[in-house]
């Protein structure tokens, strides 16, 4: 197995999308194949971030498989606390939910420099 990365943002926010694939591909290639969709599909792309509409172009026509939260066999939450480890759910059942939060998690990567941000 191979694995590949999209990102798309700048330098202070990101999103990425990971994908593995059973034969490798030089790096070159790869980044030529992913210039070659991004151009064809930039301006009518219907996904939420370009990233997601390359990736599926790439699993589609391409054998790539994008490494997704729809993907997933198990998730398990770990903690030194005891009480804090547990298989936490993967059900994606929210879209029915109309109390379901309608937003997506964001990771940072804040400087820390002597003190916690909350």
């Amino acid at each position: 197995m191979f694995f590949y990365e999209l990102r798309e943002g700048d330098d202070d926010i990101f999103a990425d999308v990971l994908l593995v694939r059973e034969e490798e591909m030089e790096a070159d290639d790869f980044f030529e194949l992913v210039q070659e969709i991004r151009r064809r599909v930039q301006d009518t792309f219907t996904q939420d971030t370009l990233i997601e509409a390359i990736a599926e172009e790439l699993e589609r026509d391409h054998a790539f498989i994008p490494i997704s939260d729809d993907r997933l066999s198990a998730s398990v939450n770990v903690s030194k606390l005891d009480d804090e480890n547990y298989l936490a759910s993967i059900d994606s059942d929210d879209d029915d939910d109309p109390d379901a939060p309608d937003y997506r998690g964001i990771f940072l990567d804040l400087p820390r420099e002597g003190f916690l941000p909350n």
